[in-house]
């Protein structure tokens, strides 16, 4: 519903062609690949590939694409991390409906947007995780055991528990699942 509503608002717009839609991220990278959209319009979560996964993806493969993040995270991690990935833009749901065809304009044309207040508090806590912690935390997220997680990622037992410690630590919890908790509402994992 939401997908077809906000289809129907950019068809509105005069100057706005919308080429495609997707139902979850995997089919929006092939929509994306095939299309070649000035723009692709992404929340954060969605069913196989995330929003972050998709900007870095179509980033690698040199798409020409401008990535532009809706969502209803107001979480100073995930807009940092979006602009680390490639996202040119980053807004929230309850952005007025010109204020988001002007953003999608902006960034159509080279431009960068993010939400003003989001922006301004996204620089004042950092991200403490490094790209394996996170990892592990994912897989902790996904229900996945240390002996689990060390298979997939091809770790011993001890390496899994030394970056679960330190993620623990870092985030400030008493232990992996309210370390997953932390990180996500910090926008970290």
């Amino acid at each position: 519903m939401v997908l077809g509503a906000l289809a129907a608002l950019l068809k509105i717009e005069g100057d706005f062609d919308v080429v495609g839609q997707a139902q979850d991220g995997r089919e929006a990278l092939v929509l994306a690949q095939k299309l070649d959209p000035d723009v692709v319009l992404t929340d954060i979560e969605m069913p196989g590939m995330s929003g972050l996964d998709l900007a870095a993806e179509l980033k690698r493969r040199g798409s020409r694409s401008r990535v532009v993040i809706l969502t209803t995270f107001a979480r100073p991690g995930f807009l940092r991390r979006a602009l680390e990935v490639g996202a040119c833009g980053y807004l929230l749901k309850d952005t007025p409906s010109q204020k988001l065809a002007g953003a999608i304009r902006h960034v159509a044309a080279g431009g960068r947007m993010a939400d003003p207040e989001l922006a301004a508090t996204a620089w004042t806590e950092d991200d403490p995780l490094t790209d394996r912690e996170r990892e592990v935390l994912r897989l902790v997220a996904d229900g996945q055991s240390g002996a689990e997680i060390a298979r997939e990622l091809h770790l011993s037992d001890g390496t899994v528990r030394n970056y679960l410690s330190d993620a623990i630590s870092k985030v400030g919890a008493r232990n992996r699942i309210e370390a997953v908790r932390i990180a996500r509402e910090k926008g970290w994992l």
